[in-house]
């Protein structure tokens, strides 16, 4: 099947589901409706009266005298469009409305479906591409409806109204005016199915297209620090060039049909023009009926032209929907159990049973992995990168799902428990702070809304943020913008980790907690790290094996496999893997070493 017909094969169901979508909106529409007949009625009968009118002015010029039906005719016309316009600006106003509210529920969908997808989704996926879906092809949807819902039913209408009334005024001229709607017809319909695929390859190059903007904005400093701006600027070019050849394309293919269009209409208009001319002089018809005619030759080739234009943006909705329906029915998070368990999960040991997992069609992240984390104990997971730490922390909490083996806390497996309720007991600091547009005091108070002042104040106290934030101007009022501005990377980390300490879960994950800050902010963090697992299972994820010298359990990782475990010091006696790793880092850095372990 070649790639016009697949788009068009696509058509039909994305328009039926799209439109499908409407229905909370029928009453709207259906007001809408009525006024578009209202509108199409008024403005088909009003040349006919508009004819009489002239002649009525023909006939009183020929006797001298003028009818007093003139006025009552032209009265009748004036009302006639003023409704018209009345109940045109009513049938927008409707379908402005249930676009609008099937917008705000796509919105909606689209925001809710989001959270639900697995992390996997946004691994696989440039986070441009997945932010284009969400609001370039929204829009573009919602401006495609509103145009297509209140031109089409008027064209469609003003279509048979006026071919209806030129077969009343005269078969003859009618037949020379549906002349042009078998050629028309052939002529869009080719036109559309071409443009189809031209539209898809559009809206798929501005979402590539902005998948490179957000890297360069979120990497513009790196690629300055390179000096890798020229290549970063003929990326875009690339992209750039790519999707323009592609949406020119698209609007000259659709484009084509309004000049022929046009065209066939001025030919029909000579022909009309000149047979009605005829008949007039024959007796046929009056010079009232054929300007009548004319208009309604009007009335019925400027519908023709419209609907061909219009199934042209139909198609590049159907392209922008079909790609937010692929958002839509993504595969999400396995469904959680029938019968959940119910309250909180129990503290209690953690413990890995055989777990495996691995990402379709690549080498197992995790391999048979068996341990067990007894209430209350650190956990450091180290091991080279790619080992599969991460991996680890994101089955615990349920990010990713074991293809074998089981999960438990407290002896329950985590399976039955939902994800929401499990991942209440989780607190986690990532490596890459995240911050977003708000107060300091906000951004405490992530996981704890609803904490007291004194309580935010303490957190920060305790991460040793307190002193840097009442130094800013507003201290905790401060407004951060763009994941985390005025502050430094060091700064942002200890937020996150103020918010950790708020929040009080009872279990903490740290993810690199202090990869972002200096040797004398990492002693602090530590010492107040130290303060704050007392009580609590913890689990850390460290490069820097200076950090988890006090840990009450260390599991080595290599490849996906455990290959050894036990504290820092039965490890280092045992002199293989972990001790080499730990040579390592430290052999050409004694001092820092001695130092760092000094500050425990």
């Amino acid at each position: 099947m070649t790639a016009p017909e697949a788009a068009a094969d696509r058509f039909w169901p994305t328009a039926r589901r799209l439109l499908r979508l409407l229905r909370p909106f029928r009453l709207q529409m259906l007001g809408a409706v009525g006024a578009t007949c209202a509108f199409a009625g008024l403005n088909v009968v009003a040349p006919k009266y508009l004819g009489d009118a002239t002649d009525v002015v023909v006939d009183g010029v020929l006797q001298g005298t003028l009818d007093e039906r003139l006025g009552i005719l032209l009265a009748a016309v004036a009302l006639m469009y003023i409704f018209a316009s009345l109940f045109n600006w009513i049938q927008g106003a409707l379908t402005a409305r249930a676009v609008q509210g099937l917008m705000y529920g796509l919105r909606a969908s689209v925001e809710d479906k989001l959270h639900r997808l697995p992390s996997t989704y946004f691994r696989e996926r440039s986070r441009g591409d997945v932010l284009s879906r969400a609001t370039n092809d929204v829009d573009n949807i919602a401006q495609a409806l509103n145009q297509v819902l209140t031109q089409l039913i008027v064209s469609v209408l003003m279509l048979s109204g006026s071919l209806a009334m030129m077969l009343w005024i005269s078969p003859l001229l009618a037949a020379i005016a549906i002349a042009i709607v078998p050629a028309s017809a052939c002529m869009t319909v080719l036109v559309a199915r071409r443009s189809a695929e031209h539209f898809a390859r559009q809206w798929k190059e501005t979402g590539e297209l902005n998948a490179h903007v957000e890297e360069f904005i979120s990497g513009h400093e790196v690629i300055k620090a390179f000096g890798q701006q020229e290549r970063a600027a003929e990326v875009f070019s690339q992209s750039n060039r790519r999707l323009a050849r592609a949406a020119g394309t698209a609007q000259y293919s659709a484009g084509v049909v309004q000049p022929l269009m046009v065209l066939m209409s001025n030919l029909n208009y000579i022909a009309v023009a000149v047979v009605g001319a005829l008949e007039v002089i024959a007796g046929a018809m009056t010079i009232g009926g054929v300007q009548a005619f004319i208009q309604f030759s009007r009335l019925f080739t400027q519908p023709v032209g419209q609907i061909g234009g219009l199934l042209n943006v139909m198609q590049s909705c159907a392209a922008s929907a079909a790609r937010v329906f692929a958002l839509l029915d993504a595969q999400e998070d396995p469904p959680e159990p029938a019968n959940p368990v119910a309250g909180a999960p129990a503290a209690g040991s953690v413990a890995f049973e055989d777990v495996t997992f691995g990402y379709p069609g690549a080498v197992p992240a995790v391999r048979n992995l068996t341990f067990t984390v007894e209430p209350g104990q650190a956990v450091a997971i180290v091991g080279h990168t790619g080992a599969g730490k991460s991996t680890v922390v994101n089955l615990l909490m349920r990010f990713l799902e074991p293809g074998s083996g089981r999960i438990t806390i407290g002896g329950r497996n985590i399976a039955g428990i939902p994800r929401d309720r499990l991942r209440g007991q989780f607190g986690i600091v990532l490596q890459d702070a995240w911050l977003f547009a708000g107060t300091i005091r906000d951004n405490i108070a992530y996981g704890l809304p609803d904490a007291p002042e004194a309580a935010i104040v303490a957190a920060a106290e305790a991460s040793h943020a307190d002193r840097f934030i009442r130094s800013l101007p507003h201290g905790y009022d401060t407004v951060l913008e763009n994941g985390g501005e005025p502050l430094s990377q060091g700064q942002r980390q200890l937020l996150t980790i103020a918010r950790a300490q708020l929040a009080g879960r009872a279990v903490l994950i740290l993810d690199e907690a202090t990869s972002s800050v200096d040797s004398r902010t990492e002693l602090l963090i530590r010492q107040a790290m130290r303060r704050l697992q007392e009580g609590r299972t913890s689990f850390m994820i460290a490069h820097r094996l200076s950090t988890v010298r006090n840990a009450d359990l260390i599991l080595v990782m290599d490849h996906g496999r455990i290959v050894e475990q036990g504290t820092h010091e039965s490890l280092l006696s045992a002199n293989s893997y972990y001790a080499r790793l730990y040579n390592a880092q430290f052999s050409d850095r004694p001092g820092r070493a001695g130092a760092l372990e000094a500050g425990l």
